[in-house]
């Protein structure tokens, strides 16, 4: 039910009717009554009031004690009228005051309306969801979307060219590859979040992939070596599964859900928002993409926005990785813009941005649900700006090229990044965490170490590379002094970082180890001891992903911090 189809005023703007709810925060449709109403009815089959002569213009009607005359009625909201002097006078009829009356109409007409209201929110968020575009790819995919967990979504552009006026844009006739692709982190806590773009030159290796064809039946795409990252979409029938796959291939991250958009996304969206703002070092006039700015701060959309991220000749050495960093500088800008007042507080804004989006995108069948996105997009939004970290897979030139074009993965840093997201690591609070675990260090190391040789502890591998156990236990044995140790195995589950249980009167074993290892103050777990291969009191070591290597020392403060280049969502920072 809309203002229109109910004989309401055609000039009402329907974005006009959504209200912010300062209980819940969102914005909830809000109905005025269909058509003034007419005046209450008395009730049914009452006889009409007895007819009586009109005084005289000019004349007042005095009273008259009962059976001399029938008194004229009184006019509502009269004063009651006084009784005749020596008759009791009769208590008062107790009726309903104007304001009750009012109050109550109005209580049964906002009812009605609330009935409506809802209705028509159900139906809006039917037609917003009929706009969404889902693609089943399997279990690549979580079945659904947690609130109360850590989540990397896969963002992919495409460059397809669908859509009206895309037609200059990417290759004629792409199947619509994966062009641009940021793995998004959002950390278990809400405290940050990580945008891990991937570079489309990237060489890498394709896994096989099954695909859900459109007569319901699956067929498995070849798989390919050293091929670039882009191709992981598109071709031979690839869509955005196969490309999930190939992340996890390549970093060990496995992607939770896809996002995946096309040209018009950037148009629409920016467009949405009433524009978004950048800021180029030098004047741009690209004749290829028709960007042209001046030096400085502009606002662009549409087209114009689109010309901006798209562009390759008009900054750094005209590469594909100069193109990303403009791309991060864009995206925080449209995240500010997307998350200002000036849009939270506009219906009119909000509406258009939620159509925007939803004709805009293609998701995985288990967030294609619109309450599933707004979920997503909510948890988004608790990270503050400051903490959205944007940086680049660390890449070198690729050696197999005389003239590079194409990149490969950086194996000196890039495996730090991955560890990191896969840890759950802010990139933007790593100074913070280390000042933190220097102070648990501080209070549970805090006391005296007892000999290595006095030292008792099993080890076990929870998610370490294989052998690390027994690689480990050697050189506790041989180069550390601590001879009472044995290796127990394997973990029952992985742990994503190194930890070291103990019980209270093992706490100076547990120091010394924690020396000897250099585990931080949160690495140890006081709780209770086991008993060893002979029967006696042991320490458990569990070693994680994040173990180095026997004789390395284990600090993950330090070993949240690669090199690597990165800005944040809340900087403005000028394309070069």
């Amino acid at each position: 039910m809309d203002a229109q189809g109910r004989g309401r005023a055609d000039d009402v703007d329907p974005a006009d009717q959504w209200v912010l709810n300062p209980n819940t925060g969102e914005y909830e449709l809000r109905l005025p009554p269909s058509a003034p109403q007419s005046a209450v009815p008395g009730p049914r089959g009452s006889a009409p009031a007895p007819s009586r002569p009109a005084a005289p213009r000019g004349r007042t009607t005095t009273p008259v004690a009962p059976g001399r005359g029938v008194p004229p009625p009184r006019r509502r909201g009269a004063p009651p009228e006084e009784p005749l002097p020596g008759r009791r006078g009769r208590r008062p009829v107790k009726k309903k005051s104007s304001a009750k009356r009012a109050l109550l109409w109005t209580g049964g007409t906002m009812a009605f309306v609330l009935v409506a209201g809802a209705t028509t929110g159900y139906f809006y968020l039917k037609h917003l969801e009929g706009n969404v575009g889902t693609t089943d790819v399997g279990d690549v995919a979580a079945s659904n979307f947690s609130k109360d967990e850590a989540f990397d979504i896969l963002i992919i552009g495409t460059d397809k060219r669908t859509g009206e006026g895309n037609e200059g844009y990417g290759d004629a006739g792409s199947v619509g590859h994966a062009d641009t692709n940021i793995l998004l982190h959002v950390s278990k806590d809400r405290t940050n979040a990580t945008a891990l773009s991937i570079p489309r030159d990237l060489i890498v290796d394709i896994p096989d992939c099954r695909t859900k064809q459109e007569d319901g039946s699956d067929t498995v795409v070849p798989g390919q070596e050293d091929v670039r990252f882009n191709r992981s979409l598109g071709e031979r029938g690839r869509d955005a599964g196969c490309t999930m796959r190939t992340v996890e291939a390549a970093t060990g991250i496995k992607p939770d859900h896809f996002v995946m958009a096309d040209f018009n996304a950037v148009k629409t969206l920016t467009t949405a928002v009433d524009g978004v703002e950048v800021c180029v070092e030098k004047a741009v006039d690209d004749k290829k993409s028709k960007l042209v700015l001046p030096a400085g701060t502009s606002k662009v959309e549409g087209e114009q926005a689109l010309a901006f991220v798209r562009t390759r000749h008009a900054f750094g050495n005209e590469g594909d990785l100069d193109r990303i960093k403009v791309q991060q500088q864009f995206l925080g800008s449209l995240m500010r813009k997307m998350t200002s007042g000036d849009t939270l507080t506009s219906p009119t804004k909000l509406l258009k941005l939620a159509e925007a989006a939803t004709n805009a995108l293609t998701v995985d069948k288990a967030i294609g649900k619109v309450g599933t996105l707004k979920d997503i997009a909510l948890e988004l939004k608790k990270v503050p700006a400051k903490n959205i970290s944007f940086l680049t897979i660390p890449v070198v030139d690729n050696p197999a090229e005389p003239t590079p074009v194409t990149v490969i993965i950086d194996d000196s840093r890039a495996p730090q990044v991955f560890e990191a997201i896969n840890n759950d690591v802010s990139f933007t609070e790593v100074k913070a965490q280390q000042k933190k675990e220097k102070a648990e260090v501080a209070a549970r190391l805090k006391g005296t170490k007892s000999a290595a040789s006095d030292v008792r502890v099993r080890i076990l591998n929870g998610g370490a590379a294989g052998g690390s156990a027994q690689r480990q236990l050697s050189y506790l044995q041989t180069e550390a002094g601590v001879t009472k140790s044995e290796n127990a195995g394997n973990a029952d589950a992985a742990l994503a970082k190194t930890t070291l249980e103990y019980a209270p009167d093992q706490a100076d074993q547990a120091r010394r180890l924690a020396d000897i290892m250099g585990l931080s103050g949160a690495a140890l777990k006081p709780g209770k001891s086991v008993t060893n291969s002979q029967g006696l009191p042991t320490m458990t070591l569990t070693l994680g992903k994040d173990f180095k290597g026997a004789g390395v020392k284990l600090n993950s403060a330090t070993a949240a911090a690669p090199n690597v280049d990165k800005s944040t969502a809340d900087k403005v920072q000028c394309a070069s």
